[in-house]
């Protein structure tokens, strides 16, 4: 019975402790892909992404992409259902230096995409990749803006 006592006091010190998971920041993001070499043409050559080194033992269903910092974006073998995002639900948002640009590269390679204006005054492209993936461009704010 004491032994209980005591780890029932003990319980509220060990949930304190473990209220958080600690995440300190991205990773990667895996992406299920139709066929490897086709997304990777485009992940690669239009999104002007890094490939990074993939395992030999992965190299046929896998190609890596380096987005800095640390952060990747894994695309997996093996997807077999559609894939249906939309702006108003499921999409990748990432950081471009000059939205202007971006939509001129988009124009220029004939990407469909949509152009919204956000109600902060950010200028947001949406645009797709092979599988239906969508990926949301936003302009990245001056260092001074970024938080720490």
């Amino acid at each position: 019975m004491k032994h209980l006592f005591y780890a029932l006091l003990l319980l509220p010190a060990l949930a304190i402790g473990q209220d958080k998971l600690g995440i300190v920041r991205h990773n990667h993001l895996g992406i299920h892909v139709k066929d490897i070499p086709t997304s990777a043409a485009f992940y690669r050559d239009v999104m002007g992404l890094k490939p990074a080194p993939v395992p030999d033992n992965l190299k046929a269903t896998r190609a890596w992409f380096d987005l800095g910092n640390g952060q990747m974006i894994h695309l997996l073998n093996g997807r077999t259902a559609q894939v249906n995002h939309d702006r108003n639900g499921s999409h990748y948002a990432l950081y471009v230096e000059d939205i202007a640009k971006s939509e001129a590269y988009l124009k220029a390679k004939q990407i469909p995409y949509h152009r919204q204006v956000r109600f902060d005054g950010v200028v947001q492209l949406y645009f797709s990749d092979p599988d239906g993936y969508l990926f949301e461009l936003n302009q990245s704010p001056p260092a001074s803006d970024k938080a720490p």
